[in-house]
């Protein structure tokens, strides 16, 4: 791959007007894609989709997304992602497309390569399923807005997980790097991380991937910062580990060759037992750090 490794530090894959620039070349796999673009208040960037479709999520700040089709999608955003659950729109492959903002924000492209050409849509902030996953110190909110069954895409699964300072997510760890029919689903996976400060301090995380025997033995132990991504073609990954004090969002971005479009995983067979401990556990009481808005009136 054009990347020098896995562990993608923060500026490291900038490219042009992207913050963060994963395309399927550069990562040298087949079919996921991450863009942080970043514009000032006035300004404006058009990109073509080619063969993916794109989800063009605010993760601060609102945007107008325009097709050369003619529709016009205006996103209200939110101030930052440990704020609110925001709206979004999908805009699908063979398309022009242009991202406004008038206040300036930054927004993430997520993409993935597809066949079907689908109808450029608006989702709506209070149609985002909001899940509070795990129990204890494995709390973690995941918002589910391109979840597999809960936004229609042709390949592109991608979600939201927010975990509170001293949690475990993403854990136990698991995998989805085979294809198994009913059990497990081959994707690629993107983890783009932003880490709350605390005491007007930055802080930090930790990400874990170990190999599982399939792919390319992907092996990472790094410590994360806000901005900074991880590239996952194969193997076990978790726990992603927020430092105390430190909230911790990551964005997951999924794509694979199946199919049909699903999130079935494996878990570590050493460490898949610490689900049957969740039913006797509270859920972590800061949890939800927010939840979507009751209704929109579009």
């Amino acid at each position: 791959m054009n990347f020098r490794g896995f562990h993608l530090r923060a500026g490291q894959a900038a490219d042009g007007p992207y913050a963060l620039d994963i395309t399927p070349e550069k990562a040298g796999w087949g079919h996921s894609s991450l863009r942080v673009l970043e514009l000032p208040p006035g300004g404006g960037h058009s990109f073509p989709t080619g063969d993916s479709e794109w989800i063009v999520l605010p993760l601060s700040g609102g945007c107008t997304v325009t097709t050369a089709s003619g529709e016009i999608f205006e996103l209200a955003g939110r101030k930052g992602v440990f704020d609110a659950v925001t709206d979004f729109a999908y805009v699908p492959r063979d398309e022009e497309v242009r991202v406004e903002s008038a206040e300036g924000g930054r927004f993430a492209l997520t993409g993935a390569r597809c066949r079907r050409r689908l109808p450029a849509r608006y989702g709506p902030a209070s149609g985002v399923p909001v899940e509070l996953r795990g129990a204890g110190s494995c709390s973690r909110q995941v918002n589910n807005f391109a979840a597999a069954g809960s936004f229609a895409c042709d390949r592109l699964i991608a979600v939201e997980v927010l975990t509170p300072g001293g949690n475990w997510s993403s854990y136990p760890p698991h995998k989805h790097d085979e294809c198994r029919p009913g059990e497990e689903s081959e994707l690629e996976e993107i983890y783009y991380f932003e880490i709350a400060d605390a005491a007007g301090r930055p802080g930090l995380g930790y990400q874990r991937v170990t190999p599982s025997g399939h792919g390319r033995g992907t092996d990472v132990l790094a410590e994360v910062r806000g901005g900074d991504a991880v590239l996952i073609p194969d193997g076990w990954h978790g726990p992603s580990i927020a430092a105390p004090g430190h909230d911790m969002y990551y964005l997951n971005v999924m794509a694979g060759p199946g199919e049909t479009r699903e999130w079935l995983i494996c878990d570590h067979p050493d460490h898949g037992w610490i689900r049957s401990t969740w039913p006797d556990q509270p859920v972590d009481p800061r949890l939800p750090l927010y939840n979507a808005p009751a209704g929109d009136a579009r």
